[in-house]
């Protein structure tokens, strides 16, 4: 992979194309891109860079890709500063697949309260993802935080049959918690049990491009996929200010 360096004024020059919008150059380059990718990537969004000459082209599934004035070439990878080493283009799709943490719809979600729950993060899990289940025994070792728990089923038609009876359940976290920590499945929704937030946070989770589980979210807007551990968990968290 080829490193480029950035300059201070080109991060400047970046910052206030996109604060004024389009200029004519880039949306010369947009055109121009949007029929070459076709059908493989609908093309959001093209911004000149400060590196070579490069021009950013940000798709609908939130990647960014790079192409030069004339759309001829195109470069799928990462910006890296040689001076740094901070990887410019994670900090960019980082940057756009923020989400504004309070308008979740927290009411469809499970509420874990611990200690003070001062600390506050929301989480889409799959009931039939392993790697959710390794995270909620992270969760365990946590004090003062509170979890919300979106049920986001992605792996298996059985998995929203789980969640409509951890959602129809007396206890829902006491029922979620029983199957992901211990594996006791929820009891069958009772018939008169009609309504459960399943669709609603499937159509958010593909709204917010979540394609994995457990996706991690946190009050500053910014995601971590994975079941990460307790101390890259605690360290996202001291860092919100």
């Amino acid at each position: 992979m080829k490193s480029i360096k950035l300059a201070a004024i080109g991060l400047l020059s970046l910052a206030c194309t996109s604060a004024l919008g389009q200029s004519a150059e880039e949306k010369a380059v947009k055109k121009l891109i949007e029929p070459r990718l076709g059908e493989r990537a609908k093309v959001v969004s093209v911004t000149r860079t400060p590196y070579s000459g490069l021009f950013e082209v940000r798709t609908d599934s939130n990647d960014i890709l790079y192409t030069d004035k004339k759309a001829q070439y195109l470069f799928v990878g990462n910006i890296i500063d040689t001076a740094t080493y901070e990887n410019h283009t994670k900090a960019r799709v980082d940057e756009i697949s923020k989400v504004k943490f309070s308008e979740l719809p927290f009411d469809s979600a499970l509420k874990m309260v611990k200690g003070n729950g001062k600390r506050v993060i929301a989480i889409f899990e799959d009931p039939n993802c392993g790697y959710c289940k390794r995270f909620r025994h992270t969760l365990k070792d946590m004090d003062n935080v509170t979890v919300y728990t979106f049920m986001y089923n992605i792996l298996s038609p059985d998995s929203a049959v789980k969640s409509k009876n951890v959602w129809c359940s007396a206890d829902r976290q006491k029922a979620w918690d029983d199957w992901m920590l211990n594996n006791k499945e929820p009891a069958p929704a009772a018939d008169n049990c009609l309504s459960n937030p399943n669709e609603k946070i499937f159509a958010l989770g593909q709204k917010l491009k979540i394609t994995g589980t457990p996706t991690i979210f946190f009050t500053d807007g910014s995601r971590i996929p994975g079941a990460v551990d307790l101390k890259t968990v605690e360290a996202k968290l001291a860092s919100i200010k």
